[in-house]
């Protein structure tokens, strides 16, 4: 079945150019002026969104939002801002990438197929056994070690998670924390550390091994 995308932007230029694009990629595209009929093609299920921040009366930052009420599909922002405040305001609001205009149309497939990609490994491995007996559970959000469930907070498992679904990339400890928190949270992501460290002692006592590596002067990664 062929992917559905949902162009959201203000601009019939815009609008037709990507519809067009899509299109000839294999995608089944629908498009929206703007926030009524961007809510009303929801009912359509679309597997990822591209949404223009910058349109008149409701702008694409409130209506990320509330699409957030209703799907957990990608949403890639289309933006001229580049500003980290902007980027900041775009996450906390549910989106999770952003392509800055004007952009190519190359790249944008490129970052689209990606989160796609992602979205289908993630649907796909809801549960993974590692070797030497750990199993996590994405689902039911539990690790276990030769049966023997190990007990892990909320923060603790949603680290340990993410970087098991990525492993043998390295991540920063601010994107750890934009990843995990979401940037609503007032703290700093300086905390990163000491949750790695709590995760680190639990698996090394349950299994021998660490498992997160740490780069030093970049960040965290799961072992490869």
């Amino acid at each position: 079945m062929n992917n559905k995308i949902l162009v959201v932007d203000d601009e019939t230029m815009m609008r037709d150019l990507l519809r067009d694009y899509f299109e000839a990629e294999n995608y089944q595209v629908a498009t929206a002026e703007g926030y009524a009929a961007a809510i009303a093609a929801l009912s359509q299920k679309p597997d990822i969104i591209l949404l223009d921040i910058n349109m008149p009366g409701v702008d694409g930052l409130t209506l990320c939002r509330e699409i957030r009420k209703y799907i957990a599909c990608p949403i890639l922002f289309l933006t001229a801002k580049i500003t980290e405040q902007d980027k900041i305001d775009g996450f906390q609001a549910g989106a999770d990438d952003y392509i800055t205009k004007p952009f190519s149309l190359a790249e944008l497939f490129a970052r689209v197929e990606a989160h796609l990609r992602r979205q289908t490994r993630q649907a796909m491995s809801s549960v993974i056994r590692f070797q030497e007996g750990l199993v996590i559970g994405y689902e039911s959000r539990t690790v276990c070690f030769e049966d023997r469930e190990i007990p892990f907070s909320k923060r603790e498992f949603d680290i340990l998670a993410y970087l098991s679904r990525h492993p043998g990339q390295v991540f920063e400890k601010e994107q750890l924390y934009e990843r995990i928190w979401g940037l609503d949270a007032g703290g700093s992501s300086e905390v990163i550390k000491e949750y790695v460290r709590k995760i680190r002692h639990k698996l090394f006592a349950a299994t021998g091994r660490h498992r997160i590596e740490t780069v030093w002067g970049v960040g965290y990664k799961w072992e490869s």
